[in-house]
């Protein structure tokens, strides 16, 4: 007759110790029992016959206290339905545990990350753009879709993290988030992970953002502000002279607010606009100004020839900044050293112009580009250089270097600096100012 044994409880396990002396395991029936081990940790295991060749086999159900004598027997049950299905448990385990291992490497925010990093090598993204890309999709992504295996999901898991951003109305987002989601399952496909990608399915679902046109100023107001602009009496005075100096070279935000003294001859006239910068601490020493280490967008070098006009108001601004090594620093306040993203369109604000519908910082790129264009004296390409667009046609950019037109884009500078002087005296056009005989004769004849 069988030995009857007592079941467990909790106060039994819990006082359990080894003994060399034969307390060694405490069973609670079924097969099921506590190992209690000589460096004092129990585990619980169980006892099994194999349903193939009917071998003695055993299988660890886990560690106690983090598994409870309540957990170690709903285990138990489990077990024993397998066995009376005829699988073996520990090979059940295994093949459970192959399959958690798969799905964690196949799973959306696996495949996503390792999309990530091959593309960002492989398109040469900039150290910022690929931080930005990845943290958006960790953001907006990844808590829906992260843990899901690519295998399982459907065109209709895939759309509801692009509509919820949709619904904050982040539109622009939700349409780059869309492509990252189809770019991602393309990736799973061309890595033999699925055979189809179900994202295909989500054109046309999200809502196209609309177009936002940095404001800039009509011609027509253009002596008002020069006027406005010349008077200006904030708190510091090489605010007023960054904000004439952006109208005057039209370069972009970041290349303006952590420029170098070192890039800018004076002597030749010319600003070097390296491909990256070396990046700056703030006063405190604590961390790194936020994409301070950034240069020209294009990441290559870009030349900005110098008008009179601007030579001699950087001349002003090294009287005053010419010690440090940034040309616009900050006010110091909070550890800033550089020169804050929001000065110039607070400046702007400060004259009465509303920065969404009137003009803004980045909108001067757009008001030089119209007047030199509208003045019929320079070639697209020259422009086109001067604003730092990058060339569309690749082979046409392996020709056109940096420096290609520069005598005209001196020229060009010059005039447009001159332009802006002529509007302080009385409004004349771009193309009046370009072709002043004819302007004279229409005078006349008027």
């Amino acid at each position: 007759m069988a030995r009857q044994v007592v079941p467990l409880t909790d106060t039994k396990c819990e006082a359990a110790r080894y003994n060399p002396d034969g307390g060694k395991k405490l069973s609670d029936g079924g097969g099921l029992f506590l190992l209690l081990n000589p460096s004092g940790s129990k585990s619980w295991r169980m006892k099994y016959t194999r349903p193939g060749d009917r071998k003695e086999d055993s299988l660890v159900i886990g560690s106690y206290p983090s598994t409870t004598l309540k957990m170690a027997r709903k285990r138990r049950e489990e077990v024993k339905e397998l066995l009376a299905q005829g699988i073996d448990p520990k090979s059940h385990l295994r093949e459970q545990q192959a399959r958690l291992k798969a799905d964690h490497e196949n799973s959306f925010e696996a495949v996503a990350r390792l999309w990530h990093k091959a593309e960002a090598k492989k398109k040469k993204w900039s150290e910022d753009y690929t931080t930005t890309y990845l943290e958006r999709m960790e953001a907006n992504l990844f808590q829906a879709l992260g843990r899901r295996p690519v295998t399982s999901l459907k065109t209709r898991d895939l759309i509801q993290p692009v509509r919820k951003i949709e619904e904050r109305g982040a539109l622009e987002l939700a349409q780059r988030m869309q492509q990252a989601i189809c770019r991602v399952m393309r990736y799973a496909v061309q890595q033999g992970l699925i055979d189809s990608n179900p994202a295909l399915d989500l054109a046309g679902n999200s809502s196209s953002p609309k177009v936002k046109h940095h404001p800039a100023l009509p011609e027509e107001r253009l002596p008002e502000f020069l006027i406005k602009l010349e008077g200006y009496s904030g708190r510091s005075p090489v605010t007023r002279l960054a904000v004439q100096i952006a109208l005057m070279v039209f370069i972009r935000s970041s290349e303006l607010r952590f420029a170098r003294w070192q890039e800018i001859d004076l002597e030749r006239s010319i600003w070097t606009v390296p491909a990256s910068r070396e990046p700056i601490a703030n006063l405190e020493g604590k961390r790194v100004v936020p994409h301070s280490y950034r240069g020209s967008k294009m990441r290559e070098e870009h030349l900005v020839p110098l008008s009179r006009q601007v030579v001699r108001l950087l001349r002003e601004v090294y009287e005053i900044t010419g010690r440090q090594e940034l040309v616009f620093p900050g006010s110091g306040k909070n550890g800033k050293c550089v020169l804050s993203e929001n000065t110039i369109n607070s400046a702007l604000r400060r004259l009465g112009f509303n920065t969404k519908t009137d003009v803004c910082g980045h909108g001067f790129r757009s008001m030089a580009n119209g007047a030199l264009r509208q003045s019929k004296l320079w070639q697209s390409d020259a422009i086109r250089l001067q604003m730092s667009h990058r060339e569309r046609n690749s082979v046409e950019a392996a020709y056109i270097h940096s420096a290609e037109f520069i005598e005209e884009r001196r020229q060009m500078m010059q005039w447009w600096s001159d332009y802006l002087d002529a509007n302080r005296q009385e409004r004349v056009t771009p193309y009046d100012f370009a072709h002043p005989r004819l302007r004279a004769v229409a005078i006349r004849r008027a």
